[in-house]
């Protein structure tokens, strides 16, 4: 009865609160043609598609595709314990399970819509619980709560965006720990928005404490009882989190993640008006690199904020107390090591000021408490604040650097003041008792809910114009065709092999396909392995965030194991043949490919024998004939160009602006050889706008000179002949290389120590987290893998535990003594087992805790009473 008494009176505003801000997002992706059924996806840009397959990763583990603890299919294997931490550890992901992975960007949308409604249900049961507040007023501030700029400007990254609905609650907890002596909501809340993503759990764990500290000194007498309680439910509930938070904590940690230097103290590109400015709706100035921080969260509450500060009716002394929370929150934006500390320690990658939704809230927080004292009597003063907002704002937009601020439009400013001029009319009427008054609640709601679909509308206006809002066929287009031909690859093969895309949808296919591969785009990943590949040509610069497979040769092909290329062009690779199709793309077999393990010496463990790929092979085969040769490039034409060397270095400049580049040559190329054209843009960090379509014998692919490879295929040639190859350049007008030149792989010779390889590889049987293989040696010899090395990993010897040795700090060997053994290399992530007991520990803790706690306060009630 009590649970039908509540939805009677309460029903309709809950509904309103969800469904308002579903429904403007749903409407504003409409707008921009974004809806299940239709042709594009709320991925913005393909530089997002990871996130979607890091989806598909996670549904291939809820149909028992892949392994909880370890996953194959991430740059040659990744801890995904770690790697779902971070991207889909959120209590929401489940829905994938109704898709498929060909269906990833539609459950993507329903994911985010449903997540938008959750943050304005936890904002009103927050409001219900906190403030006494008419209905109306408690949806307006879900709703604006819900919709803040925040939320809409990075909806992208999907994963941020539990923390915002697990704050409220949280909040409503530290309340109910204070108020009420009941510590079960914060224990749960805190539990789940930790083991959902740990990069935002740290901004909200500080942001929480610091509310919890604030709101301790409004009445030190009161709540002074409410600290060890607060603490001890607080530890117990980190403390049950770490059955996630400490293999995450460990493996970033063990796999070379290093924290930022602080350099100044004030943060750059910002201006004195930043925070003006984008309080007023629908002002995007970008989320790439020199935005202002997203702090807009509605008219409304800024008015009733702002009266908060105002009002003789609110105590002085929280007055300071909750403005120097607020203005803590504004110098961690001006502030550069406050600005670090946030982000943990760390200069994130686009997306700036990712802390910024704190300060929105505190605003709407306090914003409710303004919106309960208004009285009629107060009346002018909230018409003065109107006022003087709108005078703060023309202010802002006229005085400003306009050059700081060209992305202020007119539309936003007439806006503001429409908004403005309404709720202050609204208002008055209030004041008046006019007869209009009844209808009040429902206009005001639908001013509010106006305002936040024209912020809403801007912001994904603003996406779409920055990034782009790709295709959904994109994504869509071949995925019957690869699926195929990778379902293919599994039908024939019983032991391990990787596969790589030339021709991919975006950097983390391997996930959406369910193959091993190498190319991968991820914020969490082995950084030691992706250095390491880096030396042997696979392209991974500065902290390793991407690693890419195309552009390197033959021999790393086979080191590797990668036994299948697809490709929508002829591949003419030395070892590969075609043996399947369909639609646009071609499978290819790799007769060279390796397995997992080879047998080796301890002379792999010397720097000299492992650091380039040339080394490697040599120590492998023990053939110490020279695999590649050098040759140069004779210039036959070019086009728009002036050449000028330098050095080791060749300039190429434009003739005539934006325009592009082409330089053509001849090579002559040698009898039974693998030819490459190296392109080495070396560490020129200015050159990543640079693009090169390089062209020979008819086929042409266009790659970023500096996140690829640096060899350009030139194909295998069996017979010596001249090839004519281009290179045309586009994206900046002064191109520079080290200085070009054709790499020649001796195929002979390749054939010689791949064949010697072969007679020593060791096969493993790979399933979920565990790689397994036997071995029959007539001496120790030491088991080489291209298993990145991790911590996680054990080895054991027909059952009796080994020590494993990393080769380059990252990729497994094991040391095995002479015999018939079996070799077991078993994954569980570093923290696991002691973060597992720590969960038991705490959470039986906190439950003989709540027991005892609930006896003592009842105890405390009853002496009082009496």
């Amino acid at each position: 009865m009590k649970i039908k008494s509540f939805l009677r009176n309460n029903g309709w505003a809950i509904c309103l609160s969800i469904l308002i801000p579903v429904i403007i997002m749903g409407i504003s992706y409409y707008q921009l043609g974004i809806y299940p059924t239709s042709d594009r996806t709320i991925l913005a840009s393909d530089g997002f598609g990871q996130l979607v397959n890091f989806y598909s990763g996670f549904n291939n583990v809820l149909h028992g595709k892949q392994s909880f603890f370890y996953t194959w299919s991430g740059s040659l294997g990744l801890n995904f314990v770690s790697l779902m931490s971070y991207y889909v550890n959120s209590i929401f992901s489940f829905l994938v399970f109704f898709f498929d992975n060909r269906q990833m960007p539609d459950a993507m949308y329903v994911i985010l819509l449903t997540k938008i409604g959750g943050m304005g249900l936890s904002f009103w049961v927050y409001a219900h619980n906190t403030y006494r507040l008419p209905q109306w007023g408690k949806v307006c501030l879900s709703v604006c709560y819900a919709l803040m700029s925040f939320t809409v400007a990075y909806s992208i990254m999907l994963m941020w965006m539990d923390a915002l609905i697990f704050l409220p609650l949280i909040l409503l907890g530290i309340q109910r720990v204070m108020d009420e002596q009941k510590i079960i909501l914060l224990f749960a809340t805190y539990f789940i928005l930790f083991i959902t993503n740990y990069y935002t759990a740290f901004m909200v764990g500080v942001f929480s404490f610091l509310y919890f500290f604030a709101r301790l000194l409004t009445n030190w007498k009161q709540y002074k009882s409410s600290i060890v309680p607060y603490l001890i439910t607080s530890v117990l509930a980190g403390g049950a989190s770490m059955i996630i938070i400490l293999p995450s904590v460990i493996d970033l940690k063990m796999n070379g993640e290093k924290l930022d230097s602080i350099n100044q103290i004030f943060t750059s590109d910002l201006g004195p008006w930043d925070f003006v400015i984008k309080s007023m709706p629908g002002v995007y100035d970008t989320s790439k690199y020199g935005s202002a921080p997203f702090i807009y969260i509605g008219l409304l509450p800024l008015i009733f904020f702002i009266f908060y500060f105002v009002s003789k009716k609110i105590p002085l002394r929280n007055k300071v107390i909750y403005g120097s929370l607020v203005l803590f929150m504004v110098a961690s934006v001006y502030i550069e090591p406050l600005n670090l500390f946030w982000q943990g320690m760390h200069f994130p990658n686009m997306f700036l000021f990712r802390f910024s939704y704190l300060y929105s809230t505190v605003v709407i927080i306090l914003a409710g408490f303004g919106m309960e004292m208004l009285e009629k009597k107060d009346i002018p003063l909230f018409v003065n604040i109107c006022l003087s907002l709108s005078g703060l704002f023309l202010l802002a937009v006229i005085v400003s650097n306009k050059k700081r601020y060209d992305f202020v439009t007119q539309e936003s400013l007439v806006l503001t003041l429409v908004f403005l001029s309404a709720y202050l009319l609204l208002f008055l009427s209030k004041k008046k008792k006019h007869k209009f008054l009844k209808f009040m609640p429902v206009v005001l709601i639908l001013c509010i809910s106006l305002e936040a679909f024209f912020n809403t509308t801007q912001m994904m206006g603003g996406i779409d114009k920055e990034w782009g809002y790709t295709k959904k066929e994109a994504y869509t287009r071949s995925y019957k065709d690869i699926n195929k031909l990778v379902n293919k690859t599994t039908s024939i093969n019983d032991s391990f092999y990787r596969l790589e895309n030339l021709d991919s949808v975006t950097r983390t296919d391997s996930f959406n396909y369910n193959y091993s591969g190498v190319t991968m785009f991820s914020s969490v990943r082995n950084r030691r392995s992706s250095k390491y590949l880096d030396n042997l040509g696979f392209r991974s610069p500065g902290t390793n965030l991407t690693i890419m497979y195309p552009n390197n040769t033959i021999l790393m092909d086979g080191v590797l194991g990668v036994k299948y290329n697809l490709s929508k062009q002829n591949l003419d690779k030395y070892g590969f043949e075609k043996i399947d199709s369909s639609g646009e793309y071609t499978l290819y077999e790799n007769k060279n490919a390796l397995p997992l393990g080879m047998l080796t010496d301890e002379g792999i463990y010397q720097d000299k024998n492992n650091k380039t790929q040339t080394a490697l092979l040599h120590q492998l085969s023990k053939i110490d004939q020279p695999l590649f040769q050098f040759t140069g490039l004779k210039e036959v034409s070019r086009e728009n160009m002036y050449v000028k060397e330098e050095g080791d270095f060749t300039f190429y400049s434009e003739q005539m602006a934006n325009k592009a580049q082409k330089i053509t040559w001849e090579v002559d190329v040698p009898a039974n050889t693998q030819a490459y054209l190296s392109l080495d843009p070396g560490q020129s960090s200015d050159m990543w706008q640079a693009d090169v379509e390089v062209s020979v014998s008819g086929q042409k692919r266009t790659n970023s000179l500096t996140t690829v490879g640096t060899y350009y295929n030139l194909g295998y040639h069996s017979k010596a002949e001249k090839v004519k190859v281009s290179a045309k350049f586009n994206g900046q007008s002064i191109i520079r290389l080290i200085r070009p030149s054709v790499l020649v792989l001796k195929t002979d010779t390749f054939d010689n120590a791949m064949n010697e390889i072969k007679k020593k590889e060791v096969a493993f049987e790979v399933k979920g987290n565990k790689a397994k293989a036997e071995v029959a040696l007539e001496q120790e010899q030491v088991i080489f893998t291209t298993i990145p090395y991790d911590q996680g990993w054990q080895a054991s010897i027909d059952g009796k535990p080994v020590e494993i040795e990393a080769v380059q700090d990252a990729l497994i060997s094991v040391k095995v003594p002479k015999g018939k053994h079996e070799v077991v290399l078993t994954f569980y992530p570093k923290g696991m087992k002691l973060g597992s007991l720590l969960f038991l520990v705490c959470v039986i803790a906190f439950c003989l805790y709540v027991f005892w706690y609930k006896k003592m306060s009842r105890k405390i009630n009853l002496e009082e009473n009496e």
